[in-house]
C-alpha cells in the first residue's frame, strides 16, 4: 500500500513535470520546479540539478534544495565525483553509503548516501540531477528507478523548453535585423554607422564587447572606426597591422574566424585594451561588398566561449548589412563631392570670365598711372629710403601690367617669362613690400638672409604673389601680434621655402581641404589665395603643403625644382 502510494506520488509529480512546457516559458524556472517535484517524491537532506557548460564543460550548479549558497558557484569538471562519473558514463548510480565510495567527493561532511542520474538530450548528457541524505541506505533500486523516470521527463521539459527559446531568441534577432536592415541602410553618415553596427552587433550577441575595423587604403592595417562595451562607448584610436593580429585570417581568407583566447593569439598594442576591459574569446566577421573585404566585425565575450552556428549567422548577417550601409554612404559621398567639384567649377568659369572683364577694365587706368609715373622722373639721394620705394612702385607696376596680362591672354605658354632669381633676394624684397603691414600690426619676421644664394627659376612676380600670400595669410591670425619665422633650404632636387606663425592654427574640420578654391574659414575671405599659390607652384614643377597646424601655430612648406 505505501508502494502504491509513493508511485502515485511519483505519477503526480511526472504529470506536474510534463505541464512546465506550457506553463513556463524560463528553462530555469521550471529546473526550479522539477526539483521541488523531485523532493516532494524522494524525500532527501539535498538536492541539485547541474548542467554542463559547453563552453567550460565543466557541470555547473543551476538550482539546489537544502545546499549553502556558496555552492552556486561550484563547477565539477566531467568524470569528478559521484555527479561527474554519472555524467561522463551516462549512467545512474546510487550510492548506500558514501564513506566506501572511493569515488565520492566529499563536500558536506553529515551526507551519508547519494544517487545521481545524467540528464540526456538526443543521446547526449546535458546535466546531472542527484539527492542526497544524511541516512545511510536512505535509497533503493525503486527510488532510483523513479529519479531515473522523473529526471527522463525532466530532460524532455527542458530540452522543449531550450529549442523555444532559441526559436523565441530567432524570432527576435530576424525582426531586430530587419528593422536594423532598415535603419542602417538608410543612414548616410559613416559615423553614424560605424556607431549603431557596434551598438547592434553587441546587443544581438548578448556579448562583452563589439568592435568595427575598416581595412586602410594600402590594405596593410586596420584602423579601428568604433568599439562598444556593456559600458558604453570606447573611445580608442587603435590600427591593427594584418602581420600580428589573427584577425588577418578573416580578412586574408574572406570568412569567420573564432578565437578562444586572445591572450594567446593577439602581438599588438591592441592587447592592452583586451586585457583592460577583460576580453577572452571573439568572433571575428569579415565586412564584404561584391567580392571586396572593407573590414571586419569583431564581437568579444568576458569569458571563454564557444560562438554556435545561430550565432555566427546572425552575426554574419549583421554585417552583410553593414557592408551595404558602408558602401551607400561612401557613393553618396563621392557624389557629394562630385557635386561640390562642379559647383567650383562652374564658380571658377564665372570667376575666370570676370577677371578678364576686370582686368580689360584695369588695364586703360593702368596704363595711364605708369606714364604719369615715368613722367614723374623722381630721382632721391643714394641711400634714400624713398628711392627704394620708388624702384618698388615702378616694379609692381609692371608687375601688375603682367598680370593683366596673363589674365587677358589665359592659356598661352609662359615658359618665357622665366627666368633665373636667388629665392633669398625674392624674399628681402617681399618683406620689404610688408614692412609696414607688419610694423602696424607688431608682428616681428625672424629672417636672415643666408650668405650662400639660393637659386630658382621662375616668374618672379608670382613666386612673390606665393610668398605675399603666405605671409598676409599668418599676418591675418595674428591681431594681437606675433612672430612669422622664414627658413629656406636645399635637398638634392629642390629649393625649399618654409614659413611660421604662433597663431591659433587651422581648424581641425578644413585641414585636408585647404589648398581647394572657395575654401575659407575667415570673414571676408575668399578662399582663393591658398589654391591659386598651389596652382603656381605646379605650373613650376613645385608644390606646397601644411606641415603642421596647432593651437600654438601653423607652418607652410613650399618646394621648387633647382635649375638645371
Amino acid at each position: 500500500m505505501e508502494a502504491s502510494k509513493h508511485e502515485q506520488t511519483a505519477i503526480d509529480s511526472l504529470y506536474r513535470i510534463s505541464s512546465l512546457v506550457s506553463d513556463t516559458e524560463e528553462p530555469k524556472d521550471a529546473l526550479d520546479l522539477i526539483l521541488q517535484e523531485i523532493v516532494a517524491v524522494l524525500n532527501p537532506s539535498s538536492a541539485s540539478i547541474a548542467l554542463i557548460n559547453p563552453d567550460t564543460h565543466k557541470l555547473e550548479l543551476e538550482v539546489s534544495f537544502g545546499l549553502p549558497a556558496d555552492f552556486n558557484d561550484m563547477a565539477l569538471a566531467i568524470g569528478q565525483g559521484i555527479t561527474g562519473w554519472a555524467a561522463l558514463h551516462g549512467k545512474a548510480i546510487n550510492v548506500p553509503d558514501v564513506n566506501n565510495e572511493p569515488r565520492y567527493i566529499s563536500l558536506r561532511p553529515t551526507i551519508r548516501s547519494e544517487m545521481a542520474v545524467p540528464m540526456e538530450d538526443r543521446g547526449m548528457v546535458i546535466g546531472v540531477v542527484n539527492v542526497d541524505s544524511e541516512t545511510i541506505n536512505a535509497f533503493d533500486n525503486q527510488a532510483l528507478k523513479i529519479l531515473t523516470l522523473l529526471t527522463n521527463e525532466a530532460s524532455r521539459v527542458v530540452s522543449r523548453l531550450w529549442l523555444i527559446k532559441q526559436l523565441r531568441t530567432k524570432a527576435n534577432q530576424l525582426e531586430s535585423l530587419v528593422n536594423l536592415g532598415q535603419r542602417i541602410v538608410r543612414e548616410l553618415d559613416s559615423h553614424e554607422i560605424y556607431d549603431g553596427l557596434v551598438r547592434d552587433g553587441r546587443q544581438l550577441m548578448d556579448c562583452q564587447s563589439c568592435a568595427l575595423f575598416i581595412l586602410g587604403p594600402e590594405k596593410k592595417n586596420l584602423v579601428l572606426k568604433a568599439m562598444v562595451t556593456r559600458k558604453g562607448v570606447l573611445t580608442l584610436d587603435h590600427e591593427l597591422p594584418l602581420s600580428t593580429s589573427s584577425v588577418s585570417a578573416a580578412i586574408r581568407h574572406n570568412k569567420q574566424i573564432e578565437v578562444s583566447d586572445l591572450s594567446f593569439t593577439e602581438e599588438n598594442a591592441f592587447l592592452k585594451v583586451i586585457q583592460q576591459e577583460g576580453l577572452v574569446s571573439m568572433l571575428s566577421t569579415p565586412i564584404t561588398f561584391g567580392d571586396e573585404v572593407i573590414g571586419v566585425l569583431n564581437a568579444y565575450t568576458d569569458r571563454p566561449h564557444r560562438f554556435n552556428n545561430d550565432e555566427k549567422k546572425v552575426f554574419s548577417t549583421l554585417a552583410g548589412l553593414g557592408a551595404i550601409a558602408i558602401q551607400n554612404a561612401r557613393l553618396y559621398s563621392r557624389v557629394f563631392s562630385s557635386e561640390d567639384s562642379l559647383r567650383r567649377n562652374d564658380k571658377l568659369t564665372t570667376l575666370g570670365m570676370l577677371a578678364a572683364e576686370i582686368a580689360h577694365e584695369i588695364r586703360n587706368p593702368l596704363t595711364v598711372i605708369k606714364l604719369l609715373y615715368q613722367s614723374l622722373d623722381l630721382q632721391f639721394e643714394p641711400g634714400d629710403v624713398r628711392q627704394t620705394d620708388v624702384e618698388l612702385i615702378g616694379e609692381k607696376l609692371d608687375q601688375l601690367e603682367d598680370i593683366v596680362d596673363r589674365v587677358l591672354s589665359f592659356g598661352r605658354n609662359r615658359e618665357g617669362m622665366h627666368a633665373r632669381y636667388n629665392l633669398n633676394k625674392l624674399i628681402v624684397d617681399t618683406l620689404r613690400l610688408v614692412r609696414l603691414k607688419l610694423y602696424q600690426q607688431r608682428i616681428e619676421i625672424d629672417y636672415t638672409e643666408p650668405e650662400d644664394a639660393v637659386y630658382v627659376e621662375v616668374n618672379k612676380g608670382q613666386i612673390q604673389q606665393v610668398m605675399l600670400n603666405l605671409i598676409l595669410n599668418a599676418t591675418q591670425v595674428m591681431n594681437q601680434g606675433g612672430r612669422i619665422r622664414i627658413e629656406t633650404s636645399e635637398t638634392d632636387q629642390a629649393v625649399e621655402f618654409t614659413i611660421r606663425d604662433n597663431g591659433p592654427g587651422i581648424p581641425e574640420e578644413i585641414r585636408e581641404n585647404i589648398f581647394e578654391s572657395f575654401l575659407t574659414n575667415r570673414p571676408g575671405g575668399t578662399g582663393l589665395g591658398l589654391s591659386i599659390s598651389k596652382r603656381i607652384l605646379r605650373s613650376h614643377r613645385g608644390d606646397i603643403e601644411l606641415l603642421e597646424s596647432n593651437p600654438t601655430g601653423s607652418a607652410f612648406r613650399f618646394w621648387l625644382p633647382k635649375p638645371h
